[in-house]
């Protein structure tokens, strides 16, 4: 292993298919109140097959830290040998003074369709998505999950709720389609097929919103004044503390540094109102939601379906595979005010994904066991 530039680390991601965004340079930048490093693993010539970003979590009045790389680190997750990629990682990081390490494994367990999800919350017996038997089960998510308990890592289960952490639960709207079984081989998408696979309602609403005139634009950093307005007023009406308009300021300039257009403010308007405003993020092939924003007026425009329906397209006009709107929770209890939101996204017509979640390696375990009553207490 060894420590790599900014410049360096972003010119190797540009290499692969994708990555997690916040596995990218501009991410450091983003939590600025972390300390950051840019790592790499290198073969015998000094080419690099792995990187990560690393962000240091202090201890209160210690000098010592949890390493935190979320959703990552972006390795090779395929292999059997797992310690021969962790184990370096390791040590490089108790030199820096990290008491714990904390990873989260890009890497897919299980997916279910929306058809299951709806059938589940339709079951008054299901409260849980982990109840409803997945349509598919992935042997290489599984193999990595049973090397990591191996390895003495401990998985850091999500409650009821969302995890401080990254969520381990996501949902996705493939962007590509199969050619068939035996190829393997995939085809993008079409405007047409993914419009199919949205549900009537969906498909309703973006019908109306384009109807009553709603007008869905790309902004610029100018703008973000103005989706900051409406994310405090969704944060008032749905209850959750927001982030400050500086935080945004920030995400857009760093993130578009790495390459232009990473990340786009949208912005739904009708006869001159914002309706609804949202944040998406791509990285090569895969795109996010990231956040959104709706005013509680001029609801019956549909101003969401329509800003989330021209994020769809513009992914898939750029390539990506696959639409991702990020956190959903496990519930599927049709009486949890967060099934809701899992409702909405079910419309779509895509599929929920479980990744391998967030794990952690202990190094000094007295330090990770008063980190752990510390955030206990918070």
């Amino acid at each position: 292993m060894r420590v790599i530039s900014p410049e360096e680390h972003r010119d190797y991601l540009a290499t692969l298919p994708s990555a997690s965004f916040l596995q990218t340079p501009g991410w450091a930048k983003v939590k600025s109140e972390w300390r950051s490093e840019h790592l790499a693993w290198v073969d015998g010539s000094g080419r690099p097959v792995g990187a990560a970003l690393v962000l240091y979590r202090k201890l209160p009045k210690l000098n010592r830290y949890l390493a935190y790389l979320p959703e990552g680190p972006v390795i090779d997750w395929s292999t059997d040998r797992l310690g021969d990629w962790l184990d370096p990682l390791v040590r490089h990081l108790k030199g820096e003074g990290a008491f714990a390490v904390r990873i989260g494994p890009p890497v897919v367990t299980r997916r279910w369709s929306a058809a299951q999800i709806k059938e589940g919350i339709a079951d008054a017996g299901v409260s849980r998505l982990g109840q409803v038997p997945p349509l598919d089960r992935s042997a290489a998510g599984a193999r990595v999950v049973a090397q990591l308990h191996e390895l003495g890592w401990r998985h850091q289960a999500p409650d009821s709720g969302f995890a401080a952490g990254q969520p381990q639960f996501v949902y996705q709207v493939p962007l590509v389609q199969a050619d068939g079984v035996s190829t393997g081989s995939t085809t993008p998408a079409t405007e047409e097929s993914l419009l199919k696979g949205m549900n009537q309602l969906w498909r309703r609403n973006i019908k109306k919103a384009d109807k009553a005139g709603v007008e869905v634009s790309v902004g610029t950093v100018d703008d973000l004044k103005a989706f900051h307005d409406l994310y405090v007023h969704t944060a008032e009406r749905d209850g959750f503390t927001p982030r400050p308009l500086s935080y945004f300021e920030v995400m857009y300039d760093a993130l578009n540094a790495d390459e232009p257009d990473r990340l786009k403010v949208w912005l739904a308007r009708h006869q001159g109102d914002l309706v609804a405003s949202t944040i998406s993020v791509r990285v090569g092939e895969h795109s996010w939601y990231s956040y959104g924003a709706s005013s509680t007026e001029k609801r019956d425009v549909r101003g969401s379906n329509a800003v989330q329906w021209a994020m769809i397209r513009d992914a898939l006009a750029a390539g990506a595979t696959v639409y991702d709107l990020r956190g959903i929770t496990e519930t599927l209890d049709a009486d949890d005010p967060h099934v809701g939101l899992i409702q909405f996204k079910v419309g779509t017509g895509g599929e929920a994904v479980e990744y391998a979640g967030e794990w952690d390696l202990p190094i000094n375990r007295v330090l990770y066991r008063a980190f752990q009553m510390y955030l206990a207490r918070r």
